[in-house]
């Protein structure tokens, strides 16, 4: 992983801030020994348009000879469930002369984790919740996403709240 950020530094002609999430965040930022096919993760706003970053990726892809789609972007449509200020507690994980590569926060991995509610995503949320995660701030956005009737928003705070149960964690 790290490899192929340094690789795509070496590729990018401007500045990119790369926000990730999932499987990848877990293992650089948090030291999680999981295993996954690709990193979750999307260049900001403010960086590089997404179709033009694609094309320096697939490079990378090619050049390593790994899968052209080792950073996958779809996580990004699920942002939306974040905070506004999730980049206030970006993690960075790797920066270069171009790319600075942030992995998300415990708590903003683990409100995505809650809304994605996936067999495999059980066990990420409960290491994020034993390695201190701010259950507070995460049922405080879950609970103003219910407020607000976003779909999954109610599946989530259930699932906050037996995995705190479980855990023996206060919400």
């Amino acid at each position: 992983m790290l490899q192929a950020f340094k690789k795509l530094d070496m590729k990018l002609d401007q500045p990119v801030r790369l926000i990730v999430g999932g499987g990848a965040a877990l293992i650089v930022a948090y030291g999680v020994p999981i295993s996954t096919a690709d990193v979750d993760g999307t260049p900001d706003k403010s960086s590089m348009e997404l179709s033009d970053f694609k094309k320096y990726v697939r490079a990378v892809g090619q050049e390593l000879n790994i899968d052209q789609d080792w950073l996958n972007d779809y996580f990004s449509t699920f942002l939306f469930v974040l905070p506004s200020n999730y980049g206030d507690r970006l993690v960075t994980i790797y920066e270069g002369k171009h790319l600075k590569v942030c992995a998300l926060s415990k708590e903003d991995l683990l409100i995505m984790k809650c809304f994605a509610g996936r067999e495999k995503d059980i066990p990420h949320a409960k290491v994020l919740i034993k390695k201190g995660a701010n259950v507070h701030l995460v049922d405080d956005r879950i609970t103003e996403l219910m407020n607000k009737k976003i779909p999954g928003a109610q599946k989530a705070s259930d699932l906050l709240g037996d995995l705190c149960d479980e855990l023996n964690v206060d919400l």
